[in-house]
């Protein structure tokens, strides 16, 4: 899904946010062919989540249908029960991820980020899959996240996110278990990659992050780091809380309540279906401010080890 602006939402086909950001120091390192970028948008790629600067969150994966909801939990199930019946541990709790992050800054240097906004961004990864920001409600995923390479590029058309097929499989390093990211300047907040996808195109797998939204970046509302952390919730598995709408499956998690679309801001007390329980607009996988972020649930903390159980490990 895409966005183009505000109040513009549009079905594409991965896993993306795109947003128009307002002006701000890291739109005016923009140049002026950001029209062009737009065109360079490739749906079979896309994975997971982008942060609206203007309040609206856009869709960030792609338009997963129910019958293809389906298809996706038959065959993680198949996968599993094969690894079980040959004596494999089906389902692995948590675990490291070694990240490794690709800093696409352009000739000038604009968008390369220090060294201690990448620090401060896997303080934030642990922080937010370890339950901290709520303590006591919060799931601990039992994932932890170790910087395991950090490059720099000096290209301008990789900046802007054009070419990203070539620039990935390029750079990307590890394996299936390995979160890459990597910092460009484009009109989304972040795309991601499904795990469900890597064997069938592990060179492009891992996240795209707008490298405005890094914890002190430019980028109003969404600089505090929480755009990686929905992005990587993509990466781990997981869908929108409001995917599908408001059904009983929605986003195949039991302990988030279905809501009718996503959250903007962070409004209190918003109810948006008749089923139980209020809009989750707290968790990680709505399209809240960063502020408004504090919790993964207890279900999806375990389908996030389901999925990289079945497709990770």
């Amino acid at each position: 899904m895409t966005r183009l602006t505000r109040g513009a939402a549009v079905a594409i086909g991965a896993a993306a946010l795109i947003v128009t950001l307002p002006s701000s120091p890291a739109q005016a390192m923009r140049t002026s062919d950001g029209a062009a970028r737009a065109q360079c948008f490739e749906p079979r790629d896309i994975g997971a989540g982008a942060k609206s600067a203007d309040g609206v969150r856009a869709a960030d994966h792609r338009d997963v249908t129910r019958k293809q909801q389906r298809a996706i939990e038959r065959r993680t199930k198949a996968i599993l029960s094969a690894r079980a019946s040959s004596g494999q541990t089906a389902v692995t709790t948590g675990g490291s991820v070694p990240v490794y992050v690709h800093v696409m800054a352009d000739k000038y240097g604009n968008g390369n980020v220090t060294d201690t906004q990448i620090a401060n961004q896997i303080s934030v990864l642990n922080k937010t899959f370890g339950g901290q920001e709520l303590v006591g409600t919060a799931a601990n995923t039992g994932f932890t996240f170790t910087l395991a390479g950090t490059d720099r590029y000096y290209n301008s058309t990789w900046h802007a996110d054009r070419q990203s097929t070539t620039y990935r499989a390029r750079t990307r390093q590890g394996g299936a278990n390995a979160l890459n990211i990597w910092l460009v300047d484009f009109k989304y907040l972040g795309i991601a990659t499904f795990p469900w996808d890597y064997a069938s195109n592990p060179s492009i797998d891992g996240i795209r992050v707008n490298f405005g939204s890094l914890p002190g970046g430019p980028i109003a509302n969404y600089n505090l780091g929480e755009t990686a952390t929905h992005e990587a919730g993509h990466w781990f598995g997981l869908y929108h809380t409001f995917q599908g709408g408001c059904t009983a499956t929605n986003d195949e998690v039991s302990d988030t309540p279905a809501q009718s679309s996503a959250t903007n801001g962070c409004p209190a007390g918003r109810d948006s279906c008749s089923l139980p329980g209020l809009d989750p607009i707290h968790n990680y996988m709505d399209y809240s401010y960063d502020t408004c972020y504090n919790q993964f649930t207890t279900n999806q903390s375990s389908r996030m080890s389901t999925m990289f159980s079945a497709y990770r490990s």
